[in-house]
C-alpha cells in the first residue's frame, strides 16, 4: 500500500521552501530539574484488558516488545531505525520513511516519544541528537525550528531546504519532557527539561525573538486564533491541521513550560487556554455526521481545500486519537464521546469491510484498501465509547502484527503507539 501525507510537497510549501536557509551553530542548553510527579494523570486505562480479559499483561508486554524488536532492530523488511555516524554529543540514528527514502520530523519525534515510553534511554539520546544536530536550524529566522525532512545523511545537501511542520516539534517538546520526568536531566543537549522548554519557547514566541515577521517566519501558534499552524512559514501558516492539535499534550504544558524570559505564568496560562480552544477545535472541524475531520482546516474548522487534502486522508487518522488520549487523560472535553461515537458508528457501517482509509468528510469513499494506521488509530478512539461499540475496533487493532514492506514506517509507528494508548502502557511520565 504506497501513501504517505507528503509524498508529493504541496505547493503551498514549495513557495515557502524558497525562503532563506539557516546553517548549523550549536546552542548550549540550561540546566533545570525533573518535572514533578503531580502535573502528570492519576491512572492509565487499558482497554484491551477491559474488552478481553483473557489477555494478560504479559501478553502485552510480549507483543510491545515484538513491535520494538521488528521496528528499532529488525531485519531490512521490518526497521525503520538505523544507526548514524556519532556526532561530537554521541551515538546517532534516525527513523527512516522507507517509502520515501527520506527522514521527517514526525517520524524522529515518534521514534523519541516511543523510545521514551519503552524505558529505552539510549535509544531516544541516539534519535534527540540526530535531530538536534542535523534537523534543528541553528541560526537565522528560523533558529529553534527543525527541518521537516532530511536525507539520511543529513539536511546539508538535501537539495532544497525543509520548513518546519508544527507535528514535529509537537512531539519532540513532549518526549523531551516525559524524558526528564522519567529519566532527569543530563548535560549539554540531554538536559532533557532546558531543551524540551527551548522548543516551546520557540513555538510560542519565534515573533517575539525575531522582532516581528521576519523571512515569511511565523509563530507555531497563531496569536489572534490560538491554534497550531499547518507550518510557521508565510501562506502555510494561515490555516491549521487538525491532528497536529494536541491538547493532551498542551494540558502538560501548561503545568511544566518554564515560560519565555521569566514569563512562566503568562505562558502556562496560555498554553491552557490553547488545549481550550483545541478541544472545541475538534468539534468544529469533524463532520456533524461522520466525525470524520479533513487533513487541513481553516481555523474555524472549515476544510482547506489544497489539493485533496480538504478530504479525510492520512494526517486525518490521527485526529480522533488526540480528541480519545486528551479526555482519557485529562477528562475537560466531554463532547469527545460523541465525536469518537460517531466516527466509529460510521466505520463499523460501511458496506465494505473491512473499511477503506480514504473518504471525503460527509463519507464519500475514495478507495476500498484497509489500512493498519487508521485500524490503530480507530482502536484508540474507542476508548470513548461503550463496550458494544468498542470490541470490534479494540479487537482488530490487537489482532495487527508490526508490519513489513515499503509503507511500515507510518503504520508500524501508528500501530505501535496505539497499543500502548489502549493498553494503558503511554503515560505522560
Amino acid at each position: 500500500m504506497k501513501f504517505h501525507r507528503w509524498t508529493a510537497l504541496p505547493s503551498i510549501l514549495l513557495v515557502a521552501c524558497t525562503l532563506a536557509r539557516a546553517d548549523a551553530t550549536p546552542v548550549p542548553a540550561t540546566p533545570g530539574a525533573a518535572a514533578s510527579a503531580a502535573s502528570v494523570p492519576a491512572a492509565y486505562r487499558n482497554l484491551l484488558r477491559e474488552i478481553r480479559p483473557d489477555i494478560t499483561e504479559a501478553d502485552i508486554s510480549a507483543k510491545l516488545a515484538r513491535y520494538w524488536q521488528s521496528l528499532f532492530e529488525g531485519d531490512a523488511q521490518h526497521r525503520i531505525v538505523y544507526a548514524a555516524a556519532p556526532t561530537p554529543h554521541g551515538p546517532a540514528s534516525y527513523v527512516l520513511d522507507v517509502g520515501n527514502a527520506d527522514v521527517r520530523s514526525e517520524g524522529m519525534s515518534y521514534g523519541m516519544m516511543v523510545a521514551v515510553q519503552m524505558g529505552r534511554k539510549a535509544e531516544f539520546d541516539a534519535l534527540w541528537n540526530w535531530a538536534y544536530t542535523h534537523m534543528r536550524y541553528a541560526s537565522g529566522p528560523r533558529q529553534g525550528y527543525f527541518r521537516w525532512q532530511c536525507k539520511p545523511a543529513g539536511c546539508a545537501d538535501f537539495g532544497r531546504d525543509a520548513v518546519p511542520a508544527s507535528d514535529g516539534e509537537e512531539y519532540i517538546a513532549t518526549a523531551l519532557l516525559m524524558a526528564a520526568g522519567r529519566w532527569g536531566n543530563g548535560a549539554g543537549i540531554y538536559d532533557y527539561e532546558a531543551q524540551a522548554n527551548a522548543v516551546l519557547d520557540t513555538m510560542l514566541h519565534k515573533e517575539d525573538m525575531n522582532g516581528g515577521i521576519r523571512d515569511g517566519v511565523r509563530n507555531m501558534f497563531s496569536r489572534e486564533h490560538g491554534q497550531v499552524v499547518f507550518v510557521p512559514i508565510g501562506r502555510a501558516a494561515d490555516f491549521s491541521d487538525p491532528s497536529y492539535h494536541l491538547p493532551a499534550f498542551y494540558e502538560l504544558w501548561a503545568r511544566r513550560a518554564r515560560g519565555w524570559q521569566g514569563r512562566q505564568a503568562e505562558d502556562r496560562a496560555r498554553w491552557a487556554e490553547i488545549a481550550a480552544i483545541s478541544r472545541r477545535y475538534f468539534t468544529q472541524s469533524s463532520h456533524p455526521r461522520t466525525g470524520l475531520t479533513p487533513d487541513y482546516a481553516e481555523f474555524d474548522g472549515r476544510p482547506k481545500v489544497l489539493e485533496g487534502h480538504e478530504d479525510f486522508r492520512y494526517d486525518a487518522f490521527r485526529t480522533a486519537v488526540n480528541w480519545s488520549v486528551d479526555q482519557a487523560w485529562w477528562g475537560r472535553n466531554p463532547a469527545a464521546a460523541d465525536l469518537s461515537r460517531k466516527l466509529l458508528t460510521f466505520f463499523a457501517g460501511q458496506p465494505r469491510q473491512p473499511y477503506g482509509h480514504l473518504y471525503t468528510v460527509d463519507g464519500k469513499p475514495l478507495n476500498d484498501e484497509p489500512s493498519k494506521g487508521l485500524v490503530a488509530s480507530n482502536g484508540v478512539a474507542a476508548l470513548l465509547v461503550d463496550k458494544a461499540l468498542a470490541e470490534r475496533f479494540v479487537n482488530e487493532a490487537w489482532a495487527q502484527e508490526p508490519p513489513a514492506g515499503q509503507w511500515r514506517y507510518y503504520d508500524g509507528l501508528l500501530q505501535f503507539m496505539g497499543l500502548m494508548h489502549m493498553t494503558g502502557q503511554f503515560r505522560a511520565w
